[in-house]
């Protein structure tokens, strides 16, 4: 069975940023200081900037093996009964005011569109409505996720 994978990445004007932003900061604050403090203190910053930055680019969306995998979680294709592609109001909309509190969300700030999988309430140890999953590439995923839908035999989308 193919696989799709998709790895989020940071963008690079946040790398770009932290740099500059690291150093005002902590010129700014600790300017006074005498001897070796501000350097270590901004250091201390961009190597927080960097732990940030690195551990939010560490997240994946996979969809192999009939499941799909965002971050730790697994949602078994079987479990899928509607996949839906989502441009950036709606996705706004299902992360703020129509988000619903049981259900999974897998995103990152930087991530404007998303992926809507409607589960099946009656599917076997699932447990939340719906998963959003952010991506960069919304009509790849959901087109994928579709695709190994049809292939294990479940009815198409309409």
């Amino acid at each position: 069975m193919p696989e799709y994978r998709e790895r989020l990445r940071v963008p690079l004007a946040w790398w770009l940023l932290s740099l500059p932003s690291a150093l005002i900061i902590g010129v700014t604050v600790y300017a006074g200081l005498r001897g070796p403090w501000p350097f270590i203190i901004v250091g201390g910053l961009l190597a927080g900037c960097v732990a940030i930055l690195i551990s939010l680019g560490q997240g994946r969306v996979e969809v192999s093996a009939g499941s799909v995998r965002a971050g730790g979680a697994v949602l078994p294709l079987a479990a899928v009964r509607e996949v839906v592609a989502l441009d950036e109001p709606q996705t706004i909309a299902l992360r703020g005011p129509r988000a619903d509190p049981a259900a999974h969300l897998y995103s990152r700030p930087y991530l404007r569109e998303s992926v809507y999988l409607a589960v099946d309430p009656a599917a076997a140890g699932v447990g939340v409505p719906y998963w959003l999953i952010g991506t960069r590439h919304p009509a790849d995923l959901a087109a994928f996720i579709e695709r190994c839908r049809v292939q294990a035999g479940h009815e198409p989308v309409a």
